[in-house]
């Protein structure tokens, strides 16, 4: 947020703080909300990128194409073990799933 809108927000009696503070989230949390939102962003990424749709993927990791979109969505229900199965399904590396979890997030 600007600074500027962010003065006039407080002089008019809002407080401005981040989804963390908002949440009253601990960083070790926040970090790994955050890394899931990277991974399933990265995810849904990659298997667009290949040119694969949810159902082929599903098939070539025992899963459900229902699952592998709770997964682009991040979805708190899919564990990371699955997220990263799906990654290395796809062709993805450890170096791309490192670089997938060094990149910010909007979050």
């Amino acid at each position: 947020m600007k600074s500027a809108k962010k003065k006039l927000l407080e002089e008019k009696g809002y407080k401005v703080s981040d989804a963390q503070e908002f949440l009253d989230m601990s960083d070790e949390e926040f970090a790994y909300v955050e890394m899931k939102v990277l991974l399933a962003k990265s995810f849904r990424e990659l298997r667009k990128s290949k040119r694969v749709s949810q159902s082929k993927l599903a098939e070539r990791i025992g899963s459900s194409q229902s699952r592998v979109a709770k997964m682009e969505a991040g979805d708190q229900s899919v564990s990371t073990d699955l997220q990263f199965k799906g990654m290395l399904a796809l062709g993805a590396t450890r170096k791309d799933i490192s670089r997938a979890l060094g990149s910010r997030s909007d979050a």
